[in-house]
């Protein structure tokens, strides 16, 4: 795997205030100029279609690599992807235990006082803390789930393997906290409409909090994670090499007024010419698709 570093020094993001912080301000202080970034006029522009959060596509892995199943299992992650954008993967083959325990130490993470977070992360990984283990077990999990599907995927289009081997990828584990917002839930979004400027993207529900949404036919559809399943997406990178076949769908992520959400999202990046378009997508904003359009020729 290519260093991260090297997407550390391309790009970093548009610094913002720390949402744990302003989750812990009194509610008289979340007033519209301190919530501003993140409140989104046109959040009830285009319907929600609330009944079609169970329609999203499911792709078995172990029947993936079935010869006998193969063709069958192929033809549902080839519409996943070119349809839909969003899949959820079953048979993933992550060890509970490992899940169990990323789960467990992301929530009790960002239970901490806001200081000592800070402390973490500056000083990571040189501080023993648990949280590390449990990252790094489910990072090196998490790259055999996205070298089994990216395998499948360079099948489906009749692509070299060597074109997508692993010595060509770099993955970044991020970890979400969406704080809840009583003053003013249906006006504000934890992440704006955007896609994601990856290769592929894994996510990982932490608890039982639900939010996500994707953009389908100009309307937006709940995810409803399946508890066993790990939800995929196809990122801008691989809808550039597809030439628009499969599709880096836009997504976004609503705000709950009582509960926060946590949820963990594994990134891969290919090759090692991307960093003009990862520079351009980390120093903007997150707005519908306007990063893909920095790559297209018309």
């Amino acid at each position: 795997m290519a260093s991260e570093s090297r997407l550390a020094q391309v790009g970093t993001t548009i610094p913002v205030r720390n949402v744990q912080d302003l989750a812990a301000c009194n509610a008289g202080d979340l007033t519209a100029e301190a919530l501003e970034r993140y409140i989104r006029p046109d959040i009830d522009k285009d319907a929600v279609l609330y009944e079609h959060s169970g329609e999203l596509p499911v792709v078995d892995l172990g029947r993936l690599f079935d010869p006998q199943s193969w063709e069958e299992e192929a033809a549902k992650l080839r519409y996943a992807c070119e349809e839909w954008g969003f899949f959820q993967v079953l048979s993933h083959g992550v060890p509970e235990e490992v899940m169990a325990n990323i789960k467990r130490d992301i929530q009790e993470f960002f239970q901490l006082p806001l200081d000592v977070i800070k402390e973490l992360l500056r000083t990571n990984p040189r501080r023993p803390s648990r949280i590390w283990k449990s990252l790094e077990d489910y990072s090196v999990e998490l790259k055999k789930v996205a070298h089994s599907i990216v395998t499948a995927i360079g099948r489906i289009l009749n692509v070299d393997p060597e074109l997508l081997s692993d010595k060509y990828a770099v993955q970044v584990l991020r970890m979400n906290y969406c704080p809840p917002c009583m003053s003013m839930a249906e006006k504000v979004l934890g992440f704006s409409p955007h896609s994601d400027g990856s290769f592929l993207t894994i996510l990982s529900q932490v608890n039982s909090v639900q939010g996500l949404q994707i953009r389908r036919h100009d309307a937006w559809i709940p995810v409803k994670p399946h508890p066993e399943a790990l939800l995929v997406n196809v990122g801008d990178l691989l809808e550039i090499m597809t030439n628009g076949r499969f599709k880096s769908i836009e997504h976004r992520v609503i705000i709950n007024a009582r509960k926060e959400r946590l949820s963990k999202k594994l990134s891969l990046y290919r090759t090692v010419k991307v960093e003009d378009y990862f520079a351009h997508y980390m120093s903007n904003k997150l707005d519908g698709k306007r990063a893909l359009d920095y790559v297209k020729l018309l």
